[in-house]
């Protein structure tokens, strides 16, 4: 299963699940997961591939819309979620594939269908990372800033790196290999009457006006709204809004 990190304890509302997105992990969503926790119990996962979940050959979505069908099962077996991104992705497939398992469903920039701008160069600049000099995070940031990786990212990504054992947590070999999955949407018939939210960062172009009636079509009680002062990232770019965002949409 999963490795997830626990936040509070069962209350009488339901527990809520978060889903990261690529080259991401549970502890990135530390400071989030733990203010809801004040309202109910929020499990954050490691998805396939990345932090201290399994390592797999396959990354596929409806793979990881397994994984976290498994991780509801083991918690009552129905859960609000949040899907950022990749997480996102998989979250609106574990929707459309294990409809009970999801009472309220929070998509968090993204939208189920095929994108262009790949991710892969972050891939080739995390290999090219000599680990055997890394002694500190800092030591892995300056050599990706000489890569071309901008401070934000570095960041973000050596969240990732062991460094004791000099080695990242992540499968970059996988990640590389399923890049044209994880950039696609897999043609599903099934649709989702839930109440789901699409929420988007501001300056964000990952959700388009035009993506609306693909998300309908699989989504049709969406709703959508945008997090201002925020782009892709925007539950790190504007937290306060994001949780108060969040808040008001399991609570009402």
């Amino acid at each position: 299963m999963l490795n997830t990190i626990l936040h509070g304890t069962p209350t009488d509302r339901p527990p809520l699940l978060i889903a990261h997105g690529l080259y991401g992990s549970a502890r990135n969503w530390g400071v989030i997961a733990k203010r809801l926790s004040d309202e109910r119990q929020v499990i954050a996962v490691d998805m396939r591939n990345h932090g201290n979940s399994p390592w797999s050959d396959s990354h596929s979505y409806p793979d990881m819309a397994e994984d976290l069908a498994e991780v509801i099962a083991a918690h009552g077996g129905q859960m609000d979620v949040i899907g950022h991104s990749m997480g996102g992705k998989a979250s609106m497939m574990l929707a459309l594939l294990h409809p009970q398992a999801v009472r309220r469903l929070l998509v968090a920039d993204i939208a189920p269908v095929s994108y262009t701008h790949s991710q892969i160069q972050f891939i080739e600049a995390m290999r090219q990372v000599d680990l055997e000099q890394v002694t500190r995070r800092s030591d892995a940031h300056a050599q990706l800033a000489k890569l071309g990786v901008e401070p934000a990212l570095q960041s973000f990504f050596t969240q990732s790196l062991d460094i004791q054992e000099k080695r990242w947590l992540l499968n970059l070999d996988a990640l590389a290999n399923h890049m044209p999955d994880i950039m696609s949407f897999p043609q599903v018939e099934a649709s989702w009457d839930g109440l789901a939210l699409f929420l988007s960062g501001a300056n964000s172009d990952y959700v388009l006006p035009e993506h609306r009636p693909q998300i309908r079509a699989k989504f049709p009680n969406a709703r959508f709204a945008k997090i201002p002062d925020a782009g892709h990232w925007l539950h790190a770019e504007n937290p306060r809004a994001f949780e108060h965002t969040a808040r008001a949409f399991f609570n009402a």
